[in-house]
């Protein structure tokens, strides 16, 4: 299977003495879109990896002469793993700065090392993309709506990485995203940052896994580690900055009844979250499936918002009388909220939120009409 990824035409994106930052998790890509734009590109390049001694040294040595001696007569540079190289900000900024018409490409998979390092040295002389685990938006593109109902099994169950997609056999899906969080997952956090204990995050991993959709409370997450808020609180901001979850508030408009101190958190990837539960079995045998079905639709609307360009700040809603809706966006100064229903069903809008955002909008997505809520 060849899949055309979201960024696969480099070309158009690219623009002198600019440089494109492209994020994500391990193994979703970023190395392959690199090399597939290479084939066909006709500028001329050099392309490194962050993990080369040689390559952190000239980068980070902040020296004019080096960095113009290093980027030669390319017209690109392609950096990857860009987070393993010192002030690399610093670098890439005295390049773009300094050597005219120069192109350059950044990939990195450990956002909040690479933000810190390169967000305020390249004010105004950046663009950045995130690329995730694949898209039922870009699948799209290769699959009918049909064939993509088809496959919803196996996107819930073994989500979507790339090799994990292009693999035939189940047992070869399980392999490879074993692989991924016994080898990948943590690598970042445990490279760059002083974590104590490996198996307390895993075990983080695993509560927030089985509270999926579920609002968490960082007291009782602490209780049940032995750890103290701030760290756990340190802990999530870790799993998120490195694309392992992502954070939905509650949304209240000084509505007292409503809850919104409060987050829920989803994995990027429904496999890895069963990966981490060990947990592969049919949908027809597990007690989960709504979990399931909420984690993939959250983030393939995120996916969507980030590929289509839709911009839209998202909640979750809920009231202390229990009233509440999965997805909430804010967008075009109206309120869109939608309920997350695996199967068909007739559920109307919560009265308290008719009364109260008088000009939103409510719909049920089910496996019926998911497709259009995130293609």
């Amino acid at each position: 299977m060849n899949i055309s990824r979201a960024y696969s035409n480099l070309g158009k994106i690219i623009e002198p003495n600019k440089v494109i930052v492209i994020y994500g998790p391990r193994r979703v890509g970023k190395t392959t879109l690199l090399e597939q734009y290479i084939k066909k590109t006709k500028l001329k390049y050099r392309f490194d990896t962050g993990e080369d001694i040689r390559i952190q040294e000239v980068l980070s040595s902040q020296r004019i002469d080096k960095l113009k001696q290093y980027a030669g007569d390319n017209e690109l540079i392609i950096l990857d793993e860009a987070q393993l190289v010192p002030n690399i900000g610093i670098g890439l900024k005295l390049i773009v700065d300094q050597i005219k018409n120069i192109k350059v490409i950044a990939t990195g998979s450990a956002s909040f090392d690479l933000s810190n390092k390169i967000g305020e040295p390249l004010v105004g002389r950046k663009w950045t993309k995130t690329l995730y685990p694949v898209s039922q938006f870009e699948l799209a593109k290769i699959d009918s709506k049909f064939d993509l109902l088809g496959k919803l099994e196996q996107f819930l169950i073994f989500g979507s990485y790339p090799e994990v997609l292009t693999s035939k056999t189940i047992k070869r899906k399980r392999e490879i995203l074993d692989e991924i969080v016994g080898s990948y997952l943590l690598k970042d956090i445990l490279t760059m940052e002083q974590v104590k204990s490996p198996k307390k995050l895993l075990d983080l991993l695993k509560l927030i896994a089985f509270q999926l959709g579920g609002e968490v409370s960082l007291t009782e997450l602490g209780s049940q580690l032995d750890l103290d808020k701030k760290t756990v609180h340190r802990y999530l901001d870790l799993l998120e900055k490195t694309f392992i979850l992502f954070n939905l508030r509650g949304y209240s408009r000084n509505l007292r009844k409503a809850v919104s101190k409060k987050s829920k958190y989803y994995f990027w990837d429904n496999g890895i979250r069963n990966a981490i539960i060990n947990n592969f079995n049919p949908l027809d045998t597990r007690n989960d499936l709504g979990q399931l079905w909420e984690n993939f639709l959250a983030v393939e609307r995120l996916k969507k918002q980030e590929y289509a360009k839709i911009f839209s700040n998202n909640y979750f809603w809920r009231t202390w009388d229990q009233d509440e809706i999965d997805w909430v966006e804010e967008r075009g100064g109206r309120l869109h909220g939608y309920e997350f229903k695996f199967k068909k069903s007739r559920i109307k809008p919560p009265k308290i939120w008719k009364e109260t955002y008088k000009q939103s909008s409510f719909k049920v997505i089910n496996k019926n009409n998911y497709l259009d809520f995130v293609i």
